[in-house]
Formats: structure tokens, sequence, C-alpha cells
């Protein structure tokens, strides 16, 4: 049989095969070949006596987190807001950044749009050449301008803890089965409550991954820097207008399109910012 996984708890995969969700094991073949399942992979299942399942083969991945570890994902829905706790814009950079490196497409929402405009944050990133959508998952404004850009798709709900991703989870799956914690007023934060790694069905075919780590989203590996460019979108139409090739897009380079246009303001600031921070990350690992 073939299925998806669609939760991972300690070693165990519960795999949909359309027709019934299997409890599965990974056969001992898949350690030996370093071949570790992760939720969202296709994989093909053997049945046991006792009605659970062995994973046999794991199908080729179009993409993959290592942290959190998910695979073959469609969308990044990168939750953002301006009200407390306030998003940190090189958060959004690098995670964007990252979906790109892993060809992930990325979507946003402006999240408590009831206690914060969200202008801001909408300028920004409609600017760089995003998707962007404004609302609030708590009065539901918005809500409905998502689907359509989700339908049918596998997606991961991404950004700093506290912005709402699990009342926005709510709000898609119409229930109040995911948890939603407090915002901690002492520390400006929102703490962590979701602890397993779960793809939920909701209605329009829609996967969505409900699963920690993602506020934590970090490079576990290294963006080349020659290639840390191309992924930011807004600086795809001055890429290869450079004086020289190989250029970094850095303050230093000369004759650099990129750092022209971010002088122009052509390329936000906080995004010219964010990528010379990475672009630091990047060449120190």
């Amino acid at each position: 049989m073939t299925g998806r996984i669609v939760r991972t708890v300690s070693g165990f995969y519960t795999v949909d095969t359309g027709a019934e969700a299997i409890v599965c094991h990974a056969r001992g073949i898949l350690r030996k070949r370093g071949v570790a399942p992760l939720a969202g992979d296709f994989v093909k299942i053997s049945r046991n006596a006792d009605g659970t399942g062995s994973i046999t083969e794991v199908e080729e991945r179009r993409n993959m987190l290592t942290r959190p570890p998910i695979a073959n994902i469609d969308i990044l829905l990168l939750v953002l807001s301006e009200a407390t706790p306030k998003t940190d814009a090189f958060v959004i950079d690098k995670m964007a950044a990252m979906a790109a490196w892993r060809e992930i497409g990325v979507l946003m929402f402006v999240n408590k749009c009831d206690l914060a405009p969200g202008d801001t944050l909408l300028g920004v990133y409609k600017a760089a050449g995003f998707p962007v959508i404004k609302g609030s998952a708590l009065t539901g404004e918005g809500i409905e301008d998502l689907w359509p850009l989700i339908a049918g798709k596998c997606i991961a709900l991404a950004g700093n803890t506290g912005v709402g991703k699990s009342a926005l989870l709510n709000v898609l799956d119409g229930s109040e089965k995911h948890k939603t914690g407090e915002v901690s007023e002492r520390l400006g934060r929102g703490r962590h409550t979701t602890r397993h790694v779960e793809l939920v069905r909701l209605k329009n075919g829609v996967l969505v991954a409900d699963t920690p780590g993602f506020s934590a989203l970090d490079m576990f590996e290294r963006i080349p820097a020659t290639e840390l460019g191309g992924c930011f979108v807004d600086f795809r139409p001055y890429l290869g207008r450079c004086r020289f090739s190989g250029c970094l897009h850095g303050t230093g380079q000369k004759d650099c399109a990129v750092r022209e246009a971010a002088e122009a303001g052509a390329i936000g600031s906080s995004r010219y910012e964010s990528y010379l921070r990475l672009l630091g990350e990047t060449m120190q690992l």
C-alpha cells in the first residue's frame, strides 16, 4: 500500500492511505540506508498481522526541512503581527530565504489586525513581492482570502512565538482542538504549546503542519553566500546586473546593482539589512 505520513510521535508514524490511517514503524533497512521518515513523506507500507504497518520505502522528496523535521511542503505560511509580541523582521526574512532555497512557496498572513493595523508589515512584504493577506484569527477577517491560495496544498505555519499560529489553525480547522497559549506580558513573547509533528486535514484538500519548532526555524544548513541573494525575491530583478560576477551584494562591493537598488529605496531597507546580517552569519559558518 501507499500513503502519506500525517503524524510522527516517538518513532511511530501514522500513514494515511486514503482509505484508513495505519500506525507504522520503519523497517530496519531504511535505517541502514540512512533514511528517516518524516511527516509529509509519501511512503510504501506493508501490513502486519496485528493490524499495524511497516514502512518499506520512502519516495523521493520534493523538499524537506530538518529543523523542524517535515517533507514535501507546498507553502510556508508565515504568520506576522505588529501587536505584542511584535514580529522580528529578521526571523521572517530568514525563514523566507530558507523556504526559497528549499523551493517552498511563501505566503504571509499579518495577524492580530484587530489589535494593531499591520500596515507597515503589509507594505514591506508586498513591496518585496510576497503574497500578503491582512486579518485576524480572532475576528475572522482575511480568512476567506486565504482559502483560494492554499486549496489542495500542504502548508506549514511559521512565525515568531505568540503571533497566533495555533489560533489561525483553529479558525482554518473550524475547531478549538489546537491549544493556544496566552502571551506572557512579562517576557513579551508567547509560550510553546505544540508537542508533536502532525499534518491536519482541513477543508478544500488542505493539509497543514501543526508542529513545534517553526518559531525557531534555523539555518541547519549553510546557504552558499553566492546563492543567498537569489533567495531574496526582491533582489532577483537586479541579479546579474552587478559589475563583478560573484558579487555578494555587501556594503563594500563596487557597482553592485542590489546595493544601489537598496540605497535608492527600490529594495526595502529592512530587507537589505536582514540580507547583510544573514550574509554575515553564512560567512561565519
